[in-house]
């Protein structure tokens, strides 16, 4: 069978703040042939000018979010989101679903191209946006509470506050548990996520 014959699968990534969803996927990328979808680079993109989300933003948010180059001002419009629950709802209804349908038309895309072991898809959301239902598997990144607080304090400067503050608004482990067909363990170093990376490409024959 021809690489480009073979069905490329995609799987999300989730999992809380500080759990190292991003190290997964640059060793997915760079070490496993798998080609990575990141949904706050895909949102980034979309609200450039003459992208899907550009014109909706600036008709919902005013032109006063608009710099001199034509670029939306992204900390203006933070600042009008911010502490705002029905604005920051109504720039959400505008751009997860532009963002939403992007990440479909890149998956195709790099199924056309069969060039990839695997398709991996990272957001903040996939869980509550239905993502599930557009993927073939949903993968945990699994850390404890108390070393993703580490890793925020350290890594990021978070206070221990804030830290938790964050984490209480995702969903709890249970959920993530749930809903996911794979625990990937991070608690340790790198060589244990590759580890664990490497038997799944393994297992699932992908490599």
């Amino acid at each position: 069978m021809k690489q480009s014959d073979r069905y490329i699968p995609a799987v999300g990534i989730t999992g809380g703040v500080g759990s190292g969803k991003s190290v997964v996927m640059e060793i997915l990328k760079e070490e496993f042939g798998a080609e990575v979808i990141l949904a706050d680079l895909v949102a980034h993109d979309l609200m450039e000018p003459g992208a899907a989300s550009y014109e909706q933003i600036v008709e919902e948010f005013g032109s006063g979010i608009v710099g001199a180059d034509g670029q939306i001002d992204r900390p203006a419009l933070s600042r009008i989101v911010f502490g705002d629950a029905a604005r920051l709802e109504r720039l959400n209804a505008i751009t997860h679903p532009n963002v939403k349908k992007e990440i479909l038309s890149r998956i195709e895309h790099f199924r056309k191209e069969g060039k990839a072991s695997l398709i991996a898809v990272e957001a903040a959301l996939l869980i509550e946006e239905g993502y599930e239902e557009l993927l073939d598997a949903l993968w945990y990144v699994y850390v404890s509470e108390e070393n993703r607080i580490r890793r925020l304090m350290d890594g990021r400067g978070y206070s221990e506050e804030k830290s938790r503050s964050i984490m209480c608004q995702q969903l709890p482990e249970e959920v993530f548990r749930r809903h996911c067909s794979r625990v990937i363990d991070n608690n340790s170093d790198v060589e244990s996520l590759r580890a664990q990376l490497k038997a799944i490409f393994q297992e699932e024959k992908w490599q």
